[in-house]
């Protein structure tokens, strides 16, 4: 069986680890994995126990100040603007507690902050709170998370200040040491600048002296850096400490960043189901639904699950899923995926896949398993402590006894040495060269706008094979531009130009945005009709002015020429006379063609397309920045088969890339 657990404030992928060991070596247990980026454990057990004292036990012996909660129960912390009633928080309080699935509920007047613990999905306890705090307090903002993304900053905001005061006193105490040498003055500065700096590792080497687990990279280098003290090197002592305080912060930011992402991928996962039951309509969980049942989208809300419209016709927004911007038209007897989120007509969909199979489901789990995938070096330096450390230890050691014991008199110059070996022998290749050296690759990438999530995926590229791009927002700028005008016979590009963007003054398509920039709104717009799939009707004055595709002209029986430049192609009518057609692209970015002419040079062997878009679109962009290959109209797990496909031909060590710019492509 499987037991989730929710390790709230873990920050440390040194501990995770740890934990993660520690737990997978527990009598019943199978199999253990902590995915740091959402901080929760996951473990397959062959017995049934009450796990969470046990988890919460280990858990606190590397990192006492992380909550462990089950994840059925998980504890939320919700930010209650502007309440500051002691009587409506007191209700608000004693009603939440009356609700099966919560539990623990606390409310702290002060901070404005709601704790509780909760089975509900986080997008469905947000709506029952609003719902029980707006009886009382209609004025009164909930956030979700808000206390959690404060926690964060306070962190961080903790972490920059001893970084700060730490490097000021290292420097002054440099100053003192080797400009302006005043006596004792330059040690008791280094002894704050190693006390505020070194706080943490020597807090955590005591600690796991206590528990009995003395040889780890945390003792080795408190030991190191006050034998440094001993022998006169305070500057080197005190390096260490901020070298590692360094490594520790961009580590922190890292793992935030990746959280935020993931938190955000989550947006997708549907809170609710509207379900026709016995003629009624009713709200449920979307894992409540069953197969063949007939669910209700309204406009503005996501698809919950997979399913067959049956009745109604509307846009979706698709851009989650495809991360195209372009509107996808539905109809009766049309298939269509959860989280696409319904434009404009309401939807009636029988249901064709149970939740636990259905599109967002299957890309939560993608993401989750992408997220427990530990490359071999993640534990390396763990595992390297636990044998490096008592070995150095004990070398030293020898070093200080054999010789004295050997040679008598000489016992302090042996005892020197043996500090000077501790000190060289700390792990500094990876304590501090190695993350130094990776942090300076990092902020190369950084500063061009390169998030990269670890020092392994830098290494990693130097072995690249192939590479494979996502293409609306990567390749191209993911907005669509004017490319070309086609007026009819006796009409002009600016007749046509003002005409179509007239009638999209007040339409949110992308394609209108485009249309817009020619033209200013008119005062005298009466109306305006979407056809769903086609295009859009507008009345100004006394005209009639069609725009949208093909079968929008077709429909209306107004003769027009087909155009076949290759592009979106937006028709223009008035009056029922044919003015022209706009061809409207997504165009490449100004360095893509470099990119791809660069990575070329470089070396890689194949570069390919992988777009939802038209087959049509893809292969012009493809044949245009010379790509190898290109495949289109795809969904996320159609991507992944195609690179699971790849990464098959590729021969051991080879590597590849893939290059996306949305939640769909993580």
């Amino acid at each position: 069986m499987e037991n989730s657990f929710l390790l709230q404030g873990l920050n440390c992928p040194d501990c995770a680890a740890k934990i993660e060991h520690e737990v997978s070596l527990l009598t019943g247990i199978v199999e253990a994995k902590l995915n740091l980026a959402q901080q929760k454990l996951v473990i397959t057990t062959a017995t049934q126990a009450d796990w969470l004292p046990i988890i919460t036990a280990i858990v606190h012996k590397y990192e006492p100040d992380v909550t462990v909660v089950a994840e059925e129960l998980s504890l939320t912390t919700l930010a209650l603007s502007d309440l500051t009633c002691p009587n409506c928080a007191a209700k608000i309080e004693a009603e939440l507690a009356t609700l099966t699935n919560v539990q623990n509920v606390k409310f702290n007047l002060v901070s404005q902050t709601l704790t509780l613990q909760s089975s509900l999905a986080k997008e469905a306890l947000l709506t029952t709170v609003r719902q029980i705090v707006h009886k009382y307090e209609p004025d009164v903002v909930v956030q979700l998370q808000a206390a959690e993304a404060k926690q964060t900053e306070t962190s961080n905001s903790k972490a920059r200040q001893i970084l700060i005061i730490g490097t000021v006193l290292f420097l002054l105490g440099l100053i003192c040491h080797y400009v302006w040498p005043i006596p004792y003055v330059n040690l008791v500065i280094f002894v704050i600048a190693y006390l505020i700096l070194g706080a943490s590792v020597l807090q955590k080497a005591l600690r796991n002296i206590w528990h009995g687990r003395i040889f780890d990279e945390n003792f080795l280098m408190t030991i190191s850096t006050l034998g440094a003290f001993a022998l006169g090197e305070f500057p080197e002592a005190c390096a260490v400490m901020l070298f590692y305080q360094i490594g520790e912060y961009f580590q922190n930011l890292a793992v935030n960043r990746s959280r935020k992402s993931i938190a955000k991928l989550m947006d997708i996962r549907p809170d609710h189901a509207n379900v026709r039951r016995h003629g009624q309509e009713i709200r449920v969980d979307p894992k409540d639904v069953q197969l063949n049942e007939e669910i209700i989208v309204y406009p503005g809300e996501r698809i919950p699950l997979d399913g067959q419209i049956i009745a109604g016709q509307s846009s979706l927004d698709t851009s989650a899923l495809t991360g195209e911007s372009w509107p996808r038209s539905v109809t009766v007897n049309d298939q269509v995926l959860s989280g696409a989120i319904n434009q404009s007509g309401a939807l009636t969909i029988q249901v064709t896949t149970p939740y636990a199979d259905s599109t967002v489901a299957r890309i939560l789990r993608l993401v989750e398993d992408a997220q427990s995938r530990k490359a071999p070096t993640e534990n390396f330096i763990t595992t390297f402590a636990r044998y490096y450390t008592p070995i150095v230890v004990g070398l030293a050691l020898l070093l200080a006894l054999i010789p004295t014991l050997l040679l008598p008199g000489e016992a302090s110059e042996w005892i020197r040495r043996s500090l000077v070996f501790l000190i060289v022998s700390c792990p500094c290749a990876l304590v501090v060269s190695i993350p130094l050296t990776y942090f300076g690759g990092l902020g190369a990438a950084s500063k061009e706008g390169i998030l990269v999530k670890g020092s392994n995926f830098l290494e990693a590229l130097s072995k690249l094979e192939a590479c494979i791009f996502d293409k609306t927002g990567t390749l191209t700028c993911g907005q669509f531009e004017i490319a070309k005008v086609i007026p009819a016979p006796n009409h002009n590009e600016e007749e046509l130009l003002k005409t179509a963007a007239q009638a999209e003054a007040r339409s949110t398509h992308p394609i209108a945005k485009s249309l817009r920039k020619v033209e200013a709104m008119p005062t005298n717009l009466d109306s305006v009709q979407e056809i769903s799939g086609q295009g859009i009707k507008a009345c100004i004055g006394e005209n009639e002015i069609l725009v949208g595709n093909e079968e929008l002209l077709t429909s209306a029986k107004i003769n027009y020429t087909k155009v076949n430049t290759p592009g979106s192609k937006v028709y223009v009518a008035k009056n029922g006379e044919y003015l022209g057609c706009i061809i409207v692209t997504d165009e490449p970015k100004k360095d893509a063609q470099m990119t791809i002419t660069a990575l070329k040079k470089m070396g890689l062997k194949k570069l390919a397309l992988l777009t939802g878009d038209s087959p049509e679109n893809a292969a012009i962009l493809g044949q245009r920045l010379g790509l190898d290959q290109v495949y289109a109209k795809l969904l996320p797990a159609d991507k992944v088969k195609i690179i699971a496909d790849y990464e098959e031909k590729l021969t051991s060590g080879q590597k590849l890339a893939f290059v996306g710019d949305g939640i769909n492509d993580a």
